[in-house]
């Protein structure tokens, strides 16, 4: 009896561990449904186009941008960015092309003509507008509406709403970035120190490592990079009208090419298609879940 127990308590064990299988091979895979979908209602097709369209692009900023690591090539990079770079390059009948490389690198790429586009979660800067043509805004939830300091649970503590001393800490942003001017002009003079990085993965791992005492992020990258370790702080910066919301960067000499992303971008707004796009990039980017932003399995939004 007790041999008969055992199997079955065995048989029972080896089902709920293949049902557990399941079930999280199940959740993975649909955490991409509803990006997946809205790829798919874009309705592109890059075979039917011979001119490309080479968009600069710094897949470290979910979920504007990341990588899916089960992918492979281009198709690895997904996010908020490239539902709006694949749209782009529809609306101008143009074969999209995908340039993978850091953030300043993605402006340098325009400025010397190597890329048509930098789309990468930018914001409006007194300085880009000196340097690029900008294109109208484009609007990606909260992530850029709202930027936030990050820190460790460790250190959440030290970092507080509205705290007016800085003295001691070190303060981590990306360089060339709208954080690093709202740590240059609001924190600093506030007694922080500023550690600028090159990409924002490598700065969230020197905040776990205790190298900085948070890190400057906008607040949809910010609910990405959150885990165990990292947690988001009570400090919000004060961010003008004119930082919020993202905007894509031409070369100067491309005006036509302006206007026709501009075209592109108020066709997709009078379209509604931001919001899908950007909850649709925050379940693929865990932000949130499905059931949270009302999706079902194959990516569908419950309207009952």
């Amino acid at each position: 009896m007790k041999k008969i127990t055992s199997l079955i308590l065995a048989i029972a064990l080896c089902l709920g561990c293949v049902f557990a299988m399941a079930s999280c091979n199940k959740e993975e895979e649909n955490l991409s449904a509803a990006y997946d979908k809205a790829l798919a209602e874009i309705n592109y097709d890059p075979s039917q186009y011979t001119e490309t369209l080479v968009v600069a692009m710094s897949p470290d900023f979910a979920p504007m941008e990341f990588y899916d690591t089960a992918k492979s090539g281009s198709d690895a990079i997904v996010g908020f960015d490239v539902l709006l770079a694949t749209y782009v390059a529809k609306e101008l009948g143009m074969k999209l092309v995908i340039d993978p490389m850091s953030f300043d690198a993605s402006m340098a790429a325009v400025t010397s003509g190597n890329a048509d586009l930098a789309i990468s979660g930018f914001s409006w800067t007194a300085e880009r507008a000196e340097t690029f043509l900008i294109s109208d805004y484009y609007v990606a939830g909260e992530n850029e509406t709202e930027q936030i300091l990050i820190t460790t649970k460790e250190n959440a503590s030290k970092i507080t709403a509205g705290m007016t001393d800085f003295s001691g800490l070190k303060i981590g942003a990306q360089g060339g970035s709208l954080q690093q001017l709202l740590v240059e002009e609001q924190l600093v003079p506030k007694g922080a120190t500023m550690e600028l990085y090159e990409n924002i993965n490598v700065a969230a791992t020197a905040l776990t490592t205790g190298d900085i005492d948070a890190l400057a992020v906008a607040y949809g990258n910010g609910e990405a990079l959150a885990n165990d370790t990292i947690v988001l702080s009570d400090y919000y910066f004060e961010v003008d009208e004119k930082y919020k919301n993202n905007v894509i960067l031409l070369n100067k000499e491309d005006t036509e090419l302006l206007e026709a992303v501009n075209a592109a971008l108020a066709k997709a707004m009078a379209a509604d298609l931001y919001d899908t796009w950007y909850e649709a990039c925050q379940i693929y980017a865990e932000v949130k879940t499905a059931d949270e932003l009302g999706y079902d399995d194959e990516g569908n939004k419950i309207t009952e």
